[in-house]
């Protein structure tokens, strides 16, 4: 990445404060890794409140349309990224292994150095889906390739039928 933002977390709540802006996807380079094209840009909103337990967190959204390749066909397919997500933020150390013990919350330590491209580009890749398929009906594979679309569906047991009637 060209350009570091760094905030300190607890400061960032505190204040209310809110970061807005986009990132060009050739500049996030471990997300570049999954995708076929990195033109385009990506954009975040972070804003830093309270929760109803007045516990400090970050809200934050993502947003792009990716190109990632199709696991069926290994042709494009086009991946529209919309995250939101909130990130508690821990105090110490103890506070955070309670947090990790309830799968209901996300956490991370509360930090007076937080990347923020960092942290929006690892929401980005923990978002994207392991396997990404077009539709059944999306997937344009070639006849030579005797494909999952292309393959006349045979019922399992039809050779028996074949040992029904004796030569």
């Amino acid at each position: 990445m060209s350009d570091q933002l760094v905030i300190d977390t607890l400061d960032f709540v505190r204040n209310g404060k809110a970061l807005r802006g986009s990132i060009p996807l050739h500049d996030l380079q471990r997300l570049g890794s999954y995708l076929l094209d990195s033109t385009g840009e990506l954009t975040y909103e972070i804003s830093g409140q309270l929760d109803d337990l007045n516990r400090p967190m970050l809200e934050i959204a993502v947003n792009a349309t990716l190109d990632l390749s199709c696991q069926r066909c290994l042709k494009t397919i086009g991946y529209v990224l919309d995250v939101k997500t909130t990130l508690l933020l821990a105090r110490t150390e103890d506070e955070l292994a309670l947090y990790d013990e309830d799968i209901f919350v996300d956490a991370i330590y509360a930090s007076n150095e937080l990347d923020i491209l960092a942290l929006v580009e690892d929401e980005a890749i923990l978002s994207l889906p392991v396997s990404p398929r077009h539709e059944d009906t999306g997937c344009h594979i070639s006849a030579e390739t005797e494909t999952h679309e292309d393959i006349e569906k045979k019922h399992p047991f039809s050779i028996l039928a074949s040992l029904k009637h004796p030569h």
